[in-house]
């Protein structure tokens, strides 16, 4: 009887750690999908095919902000291996400069937030922003084939 509360309990604990795994990769792709919605108007209004709009600019480094903060806790070791997600196992193997990039996003972010009044400080300042993202995709992410 012993054994088989022992057994039962076992794969209870194995089942929960899938299923944490699996919520917690669920919850990094999703704050990764807000962050690439927001950066599609951005950029277009970065390259003059959508007209320059503020509040759109502010939303969208908000989402930055919050969610390359939220994100760092979100890649423990035991994702690592997890099926379908795009992140590399440089992540992992370089969480430093991973986390580095993070927290840099999320201070030009803010930084960002502040400098941003108008067309010209927004082509000044969300360049810086959004390299932080072309890094972090260079280093940590999949290339789409």
């Amino acid at each position: 009887m012993k054994r088989t509360i022992f057994v039962a309990s076992l794969l209870a604990l194995g089942v929960t750690a899938a299923i944490a795994q699996s919520n917690v990769v669920e919850q990094r792709q999703q704050l990764m999908k807000e962050m690439g919605a927001q950066t599609r108007p951005i950029g277009a209004m970065l390259r003059g095919q959508e007209p320059f709009d503020l509040a759109k600019v502010q939303a969208g480094l908000k989402v930055f902000a919050e969610n390359s903060q939220k994100a760092q806790s979100l890649w423990p070791e035991s994702s690592k291996d997890a099926p379908k997600t795009d992140a590399l196992p440089a992540i992992w193997q370089n969480k430093a400069k991973f986390e580095s990039i993070m927290t840099e996003l999320h201070q030009d972010a803010q930084t960002a937030m502040s400098a941003i009044k108008d067309e010209a400080s927004f082509k000044a300042q969300m360049p810086q922003v959004l390299q932080n993202c072309g890094a972090c995709h260079n280093d940590f992410r999949k290339k789409s084939s």
